[in-house]
């Protein structure tokens, strides 16, 4: 990590009285009328802020609800008293390396911000400050992840012509952030927001009983923004720990070969299908098992990539290049996932009719299991999927 980079940044310090030069600039928010701050209070054991709702986040934030939680810490939906808005705000639990890594991700946030002026591929930072030893990064309020869409659902598939709306727009984002030389490493459908949370209920399927109708969902819009960059790598950095979800981790990270620009792509293909079948196309949580999935679904792993494969990748093979499945599997459950899969051209034509071919051979080009035949972001954009039907 670039931890010798130097950082231009003006810190808020809270708690503590504004400097006569901020307070020159205003960038100390003012203190609303009986909105102080709530008593001190020590952090819970893993480091997480605790608070009530309904009470202040600094004299300017009211806290109103958790929208979330994670390894992080938690993101809280407040009321910013200064714009009249409604805000979210990640807590970041106050331990160091967690501290670390959200300064990196200010740093990111800055870099999207100033090169995208429209805020129209990537959440947008509205400030951040560091209040009670816990970085805090106020963010512009969205709708919901496309997973949480999915859930609440009981994930029923988007229709096509919504996917394809995702896909050119999570295409747009990334190649973004490519241009700027920066990999997100961490995309899933829980990283891609709706901008909005309304919806509309429309008849999915009739029921048993003629007179009994079954709803889904559908956003109301299909505007999405890309959040969560606290995983994001510059090009220029080591690229050999593992990154990802492991959903939505590509071979070459699985197999210790390193990575780029080309993991995100990878993950992009992987989120397409889920959001197409409502289901993670991977679903596993060991390697031997995602990597009998990925021959499963897309054939056979090049010879050349096993051969170079880390120490710690080739126990995973036998005889020197044959993946060791079904012998390696740790149960009969496990060697059942796998079977059950289908390729992906037979997946794909479950869900869609009229442009199967067009959608499976953009994910085919996503899904290469060599990083540097993948298509990249600008590549998968041109795509004929992408075209407007004549």
């Amino acid at each position: 990590m670039e931890s010798s980079r130097t950082r231009k940044r003006q810190r808020h310090a809270w708690d503590a009285a504004p400097s006569e030069r901020e307070a020159a600039r205003g960038e100390a928010a003012p203190v609303a009328r009986g909105a102080a701050s709530p008593p001190w209070r020590d952090d819970d054991r893993e480091g997480h802020y605790v608070f009530d709702l309904g009470e202040n986040l600094t004299p300017r934030y009211k806290i109103l609800s958790k929208i979330g939680e994670g390894t992080f810490g938690r993101v809280l939906e407040c009321w910013d008293r200064e714009t009249r808005d409604y805000v979210a705000i990640k807590v970041v639990r106050s331990i160091r390396k967690y501290r670390e890594a959200a300064m990196l991700e200010i740093d990111v946030l800055n870099l999207l911000g100033k090169n995208d002026r429209h805020g129209s591929r990537c959440v947008q930072l509205r400030r951040w400050f560091d209040y009670r030893n816990h970085i805090c990064i106020v963010f512009e309020k969205l709708g919901p992840s496309l997973y949480d869409f999915l859930k609440r659902n009981k994930y029923y598939p988007f229709p096509v012509e919504l996917v394809r709306e995702f896909g050119r727009q999570l295409l747009e984002s990334v190649a973004y952030m490519h241009e700027l030389r920066l990999i997100h490493t961490d995309l899933k459908p829980e990283n891609i927001l709706l901008v909005s949370s309304e919806y509309i209920k429309v008849p999915s399927s009739k029921r048993k009983s003629q007179d009994e109708v079954h709803f889904k969902c559908l956003p109301k819009s299909s505007a999405i923004k890309l959040i969560d960059f606290g995983s994001t790598a510059f090009d220029n950095q080591n690229h050999s720990s593992i990154v990802s979800t492991r959903h939505y981790r590509a071979p070459e990270i699985i197999l210790g070969l390193g990575w780029s620009y080309p993991c995100d792509m990878w993950s992009i293909g992987c989120i397409l299908v889920e959001l197409l079948s409502g289901e993670a196309l991977f679903q596993t949580h060991e390697n031997l098992e995602h990597l009998a999935m990925m021959e499963r679904v897309l054939g056979p792993i090049p010879e050349h990539m096993i051969r170079k494969a880390s120490s710690n990748a080739s126990k995973y093979f036998r005889r020197g290049t044959r993946l060791n499945w079904p012998e390696g599997a740790v149960s009969r459950e496990s060697i059942r996932a796998v079977k059950k899969l289908n390729r992906l051209k037979e997946f794909v034509s479950q869900y869609v009719d009229h442009s199967s071919t067009l959608l499976t051979d953009l994910l085919y080009g996503l899904l290469r299991f060599e990083p540097s035949e993948r298509l990249t972001a600008q590549e998968a954009l041109n795509h004929t999927f992408f075209k407007p039907a004549v």
